[in-house]
């Protein structure tokens, strides 16, 4: 463990333009395919039907979609859930027909292939108003959870620096949610967690580098700002890598064998861990470098006492 104990030398600061530029290109991009593109929500925010079903075999998820296709279903997401017997169903919204009537066709075209013992556990029908109050109040938590980042930020620290920490985490959560829009991948509720937990995730490693570089200021009398800061995410850096690769580790593990349950949630919370450990390096300390923080912001001023300085009257 001798290499974590090593403090590294590097000249993050001196990358700033560089990194700055390529995330504004990225967002543009993202800001792009969000107008043009959307996402491509779930049953959870679009409304239509869930059905469950219970096999008395392990049956194959391919086989289930290219019956439902045949049988004229499209846009169907086919997943287990708890086991292989267990599949869960779910389809766009359809004009015309009532649950019952899709609970049949779904059934007669998948007892055709044989498996005639299917049993129908469950149905639901999602409305899409309950798909727009979805939309509607993720987005209010989205912003909300902003409102309070730069509110806890500036009160701990300092208004340039709650200004940086709300910009590298917005940039972490249009990230996620613009690789989702250009991939087309389904948008879920339980992304819409995962972006949630990654803006807990990117705040955190933000405020460990802004504390950091809090309190050098305060130690070294000598440097420049940009000095300062680079020597702060240097000194958090073995931090930063350390947390960073473990929660990979668990996140990646849950993309490959969790299922497509949860596959959706562990690719968002791939995509924010890696970002966010971008940000917090390459995005948020440049922008407190560009809004002009210097020694002076972080140092309290003393304050005189009354009556201070009265035996120095002639």
């Amino acid at each position: 463990m001798e290499i974590f104990k090593k403090v590294s030398n590097f000249d993050f600061m001196g990358l700033r333009k560089f990194t700055f530029i390529s995330s504004l290109v990225l967002l543009l991009v993202i800001a792009g395919s969000l107008a043009t593109r959307g996402l491509n929500f779930g049953v959870d925010f679009t409304g239509g039907t869930i059905i469950e079903l219970g096999y008395q075999q392990p049956v194959v998820l391919e086989e289930v979609r290219q019956r439902l296709g045949q049988a004229g279903f499209h846009g169907v997401v086919v997943q287990h859930f708890g086991s292989s017997r267990d599949v869960l169903i779910r389809l766009a919204p359809s004009t015309g027909q009532t649950q019952a009537e899709v609970s049949t066709r779904v059934l007669e075209s998948l007892k055709q292939s044989g498996q005639n013992s299917i049993e129908l556990r469950r149905i639901e029908f999602v409305g899409p108003q309950v798909g727009d109050e979805l939309v509607e109040q993720g987005g209010l938590a989205l912003l909300l959870a902003f409102i309070g980042v730069f509110i806890y930020v500036m009160l701990r620290f300092e208004w340039r620096f709650a200004v940086g920490a709300v910009a590298a985490t917005a940039h972490d959560i249009i990230v996620t949610i613009g690789i989702f829009s250009i991939f087309q991948i389904e948008f879920d509720l339980t992304v819409l967690a995962a972006v949630l937990a990654v803006l807990g995730y990117s705040l955190n490693d933000t405020v460990v580098v802004f504390d950091r570089i809090r309190e050098n200021f305060r130690k070294m009398r000598k440097g420049t700002t940009i000095e300062i800061m680079n020597v702060s995410i240097n000194q958090t850096l073995s931090r930063t890598i350390m947390t960073s690769v473990t929660t990979l580790m668990v996140v990646t593990v849950l993309f490959f064998f969790g299922g497509e349950t949860v596959r959706g949630l562990s690719l968002a919370m791939i995509i924010g861990v890696v970002f966010g450990t971008y940000s917090s390096i390459f995005f948020a300390s440049p922008i407190v470098l560009m809004l002009g923080v210097d020694r002076a912001n972080l140092i309290p001023v003393p304050v005189k006492k009354e009556g201070e300085g009265a035996d120095l009257r002639p």
